[in-house]
């Protein structure tokens, strides 16, 4: 399982930007994607999770409301479009998708800084 993140970057609170995650999965059956991140000095934080069909969203209650993860089966590929952000939003984002019922395993993205300045 190989996920690719992109569309981090620099921006102004109040402003939106989109991330976008590149799936590729080879002989394992993934059950769910999600988005993580991780600001300094803290432990990595799950912010929105999806179903692998795309459906049943759920967001972390920090986020809700302004954050909206979508996953595209054809282009094999989770998205996350923030709009609203906010200073505290500033962290090291991270795709990662899940596998397995009783163990679940997760695989992750190399990560990608999403800065918003006030």
């Amino acid at each position: 399982v190989q996920l690719v993140e992109s569309g981090g970057g620099l921006v102004q609170a109040g402003a939106s930007l989109r991330l976008s995650c590149l799936v590729s999965v080879t002989n394992v059956n993934i059950r769910a994607m999600a988005w993580y991140r991780q600001a300094p000095g803290y432990e990595r934080e799950m912010v929105a999770a999806i179903t692998a069909d795309g459906r049943t969203p759920v967001y972390d209650e920090s986020v809700r409301g302004r954050f909206t993860i979508s996953r595209d089966t054809a282009k094999n590929t989770v998205d996350l479009q923030m709009t609203n952000v906010k200073s505290g939003d500033t962290a090291v984002y991270y795709c990662n998708a899940k596998s397995g019922f009783q163990t679940v395993v997760n695989y992750w993205g190399q990560g990608i800084q999403v800065t918003v300045s006030s």
